[in-house]
């Protein structure tokens, strides 16, 4: 019977046809499939030798010019003895779905293969002083990172003059052995043309991505926070071909100020006041993160009061608008009274008889 009947095919046919009429002819009539039926088995060695023979180029040829299969050592013979099912001598038996394995698992490589992954991102840290949270600064970074090659252009191969692919030689065509069966496929290397006209790249190796070193410089926003985070776009690593640059992450350190401590965009500041300036009521000069502000202390202060000045904060990173200073009172006495100031204090006490403690 002509092979190209057996199959359901044109003469004309390609490889891709050829390999789709025998998947779905197989599938119809593997002996797992049909146990014990000898004319399925039969059906099947006759479908797999018409493929064993089309899917060989060299064979092909010599098929379509002679119109049948030579006799002698060209012929082409495919030996079933019959499964295993018992699972004996420590191997698995092979089954119907072994023989589909490769199928089923290009399908899935090719799936995952229009979803491109991003590149990863990186991390880095950078420490700055008070002043220079407040003002911003810029620090250079060293960054090693992946590219994409600039060679293939992330592809991982170059062209190259065609010639005969060494892996099938030229055949397109490489065959395995599952069990007492021998299963063909395409030859992964030229894709089951026979011919190769690519290379891997060699400055990549093939991975279609390099490794380079490079500085950039990190601006830091005035008013970055301790523990913030600021992000550059893409100076993280190169994604797949297709798929996004990773991002540059970098934690700011900012050392501890003595005196302040910051509340979003407000700072806190503790400030001692004389009893005198506290009852009486002064206009006094208190530390500033950009130097000094002029606080005027109403008459009757009480200690732990606290007062704002607006606009003497820290600058916000995003809008620039700068919080508030909050001051917080603390009445002092002086460390040392000579007699006339005691006798002054005594007759404040008196005059001021009532129990502050009501």
């Amino acid at each position: 019977m002509d092979l190209y009947e057996l199959l359901g095919l044109a003469r004309g046919a390609t490889l891709i046809e050829i390999k789709r009429s025998y998947r779905r002819l197989a599938r119809k009539y593997h002996p797992d499939i049909n146990p014990g039926d000898n004319a399925a088995e039969a059906r099947f060695r006759e479908i797999t030798r018409a493929y064993e023979t089309l899917a060989d180029p060299e064979l092909r040829g010599r098929y379509d010019a002679a119109g049948a299969m030579a006799d002698g050592s060209d012929t082409i013979t495919f030996e079933f003895e019959g499964f295993d099912f018992s699972g004996e001598q420590g191997h698995a038996p092979p089954t119907f779905g072994d023989l589909f394995a490769d199928v089923f698992t290009q399908r899935q490589e090719s799936r995952a293969g229009h979803q491109p992954a991003a590149g990863a991102d990186l991390h880095a840290s950078i420490a700055l002083t008070f002043d220079e949270s407040m003002t911003g600064a810029q620090r250079p970074l060293t960054l090693t990172r992946r590219e994409t090659c600039h060679s293939c252009k992330g592809a991982g191969v170059l062209r190259v003059p065609e010639s005969r692919c060494q892996r099938c030689q030229g055949s397109g065509v490489v065959r395995s052995r599952r069990g007492n069966m021998v299963f063909s496929k395409a030859c992964d290397g030229c894709g089951g043309s026979g011919r190769i006209g690519q290379t891997s790249c060699m400055a990549c190796g093939g991975a279609g991505q390099e490794v380079r070193t490079e500085t950039v410089t990190v601006r830091v926003p005035p008013g970055v926070a301790d523990g913030s985070r600021i992000r550059v776009p893409e100076k993280g690593h190169a994604g797949a071909p297709g798929g996004r640059t990773g991002d540059l992450y970098i934690a700011v350190q900012v050392e501890r100020h003595e005196l302040f401590q910051r509340d979003g965009d407000d700072f806190h500041v503790v400030v001692p006041v004389a009893v005198h300036e506290a009852a009486l009521g002064a206009r006094i000069e208190v530390p500033a993160p950009d130097g000094h502000a002029r606080l005027r202390v109403p008459p009757g202060t009480q200690s732990g009061q606290r007062f704002r000045v607006r606009g003497r904060g820290a600058p916000s990173p995003r809008t620039g608008e700068r919080g508030d200073l909050v001051v917080e009172v603390k009445l002092m006495l002086p460390r040392v009274l000579d007699e006339r100031s005691k006798e002054l204090l005594r007759e404040f006490g008196r005059i001021n008889s009532d129990d502050v403690r009501k």
